[in-house]
Parts: C-alpha cells; sequence; structure tokens
C-alpha cells in the first residue's frame, strides 16, 4: 500500500513541528501538506525547515481544501474552534482525522460525532499508549474499589498550557466515573478554596500543577483507610504523542466511518 499522506495542521507550533518531523521519519506516511491560519508569519515557510528536518520542499499554506484535497488523513492538535472547522473540512474531502486537541466543549464534541457519520475521525485527550492504559486501568480499579476508597486526579504541566484541568485529567476523572457508573459532571471538584468542609463521599478530585516546561505529568489516587493506590504517567518526550497518533491514522485509514478513541486504536476498550 502507498504511504499514508498527511496533512499536519497547526504546522509552525510546538507540537506541529514535532508532527511534521515524525511524520517525515516514520514509514508508512508522508508529508503531504502543512496548514497555519491566516496570517501567520510562517505562510511560504518550508515546514521541513521549521520542524529541523531540513528543507521538504512542503511550503507552509492557509489553503485548508486545497491541502486536504490531496491528503489522506490530517493530524489536528490545534485548538478547539479550529478543530472543529477541520473535521468539517476533513469530512467533506473523505479524509481521516486524528484529534489531539484538548479543551473541546461539548459543542465541538457534537461536531466530531457528526463529521464521523461520513469520515473516521479518531479523538483523545491524549494519544500516548501508557496514557491510554492507565485510562483503562483506572476505570476498572475504580469499579473494583468500593466507595470508601476516594478518587482524585492531579496534574502538572508546562507554564504555556492554557486549558486547566488538562483534557488527560478529564479523560482519566471520566473513566473514574464510569467505573463507578456515576456521572462526572455531577462528581467532579475543580476547585477547593477556603473553608470547604468535609470532603463528600463520591467527589472525583482535581488538582491542577503549571510550571517550568513540564510536558504532562499525571497521577490517580485512590485513597482508602490506611491506604492509598496511585496510577501515574509521566511523559518526557513529545514524540510520544505524535508517534500515537500516527499510529491512529494508520489504523483508520482501513476503518468505516466512525468515531473512534485511541482505546478503539489500541484494542483496550474492554479492560
Amino acid at each position: 500500500m502507498a504511504d499514508m499522506r498527511l496533512v499536519v495542521v497547526g504546522a509552525a507550533g510546538r507540537m506541529g513541528r514535532m508532527l511534521v518531523k515524525t511524520v517525515h521519519e516514520t514509514p508508512g506516511t508522508a508529508l503531504a501538506a502543512a496548514v497555519e491560519r491566516e496570517g501567520s508569519p510562517f505562510i511560504g515557510k518550508d515546514a521541513g525547515d521549521l520542524a529541523g528536518t531540513g528543507n521538504l520542499g512542503i511550503p507552509v499554506t492557509n489553503d485548508v481544501a486545497a491541502a486536504f484535497a490531496e491528503a489522506d488523513g490530517v493530524i489536528d492538535f490545534t485548538a478547539p474552534a479550529a478543530t472543529a472547522a477541520f473535521a468539517r473540512a476533513a469530512a467533506a474531502a473523505g479524509i481521516v482525522h486524528v484529534v489531539g486537541t484538548t479543551g473541546l466543549t461539548d459543542s465541538d464534541l457534537a461536531v466530531l460525532a457528526e463529521a464521523g457519520r461520513t469520515t473516521r475521525i479518531v479523538q483523545s485527550g491524549n494519544m500516548s499508549l501508557g496514557v491510554n492504559l492507565l485510562t483503562a486501568l483506572v476505570r476498572r480499579v475504580a469499579a473494583t474499589l468500593g466507595p470508601e476508597f476516594d478518587i482524585e486526579v492531579l496534574e502538572m504541566h508546562h507554564r504555556m498550557k492554557v486549558d486547566a484541568p488538562s483534557g488527560t485529567a478529564l479523560m482519566l476523572g471520566e473513566a473514574a466515573a464510569e467505573g463507578r457508573a456515576v456521572g462526572l459532571r455531577e462528581h467532579a471538584v475543580r476547585v477547593r478554596d477556603g473553608h470547604t468542609g468535609a470532603r463528600r463521599a463520591g467527589d472525583i478530585g482535581f488538582a491542577t500543577l503549571r510550571g517550568g516546561s513540564v510536558i504532562g505529568e499525571h497521577t490517580v489516587v485512590f485513597a482508602g483507610d490506611g491506604e492509598r493506590i496511585e496510577l501515574t504517567h509521566k511523559a518526557d518526550d513529545r514524540a510520544l504523542f505524535a508517534r500515537g497518533a500516527l499510529r491512529a491514522a494508520l489504523w483508520a485509514r482501513e476503518r468505516p466511518a466512525g468515531l473512534y478513541t485511541m482505546s478503539d486504536v489500541l484494542g483496550i476498550a474492554a479492560l
């Protein structure tokens, strides 16, 4: 089979450059186009030069329709509003759309679900193999332990991250809620300040730290009387997210239209 031709959107950003480099280096994939927003100072620059791979002969463009028309898929770690627009464009072009964007709202997810009726969408708050295994374990542990174990989700990221809690933290909280057969919206506690009173039974707490250049650290704590279980994942290299995204794209290439997750890609949905 011919290499899968992929578009990287947000190609001049930190993650975008990593994606361009990883696509170029991964057997079975080829860079079809690199896209940036209209007015970006990087329009016309070579995507390979920006990514540190050397000149690839692929200038950064803002012409989404033309880029998607020549591709088999798009890798998207941008922003919620942009992702919704890219989902519609991917559906119109009939190409795979891999979404690693965080901070998506219910309305954004509804756009992805609609696009998934006509093309293949893989969406996850985190594209790493380890995090998705952690998510499955959190769901299983939450289902196994009784309500006397309190659940807390802790996360830390670099100072430039703009959404909190992280998409991964929310994904882990959702897994814990699913394991407990409750709704996260009704049980999440995302802010504690002042005289809060005792912790309510069944709460799923979130704590957010920001600083330095931390790529991503997540811990889910199950705290009982006299014992505590902690499940932790630490990311040391952004390349792991890029590699996961490419694995998702290659997996989705031969799948029917639908909205998928990394659990589907990795075959761990039943854990």
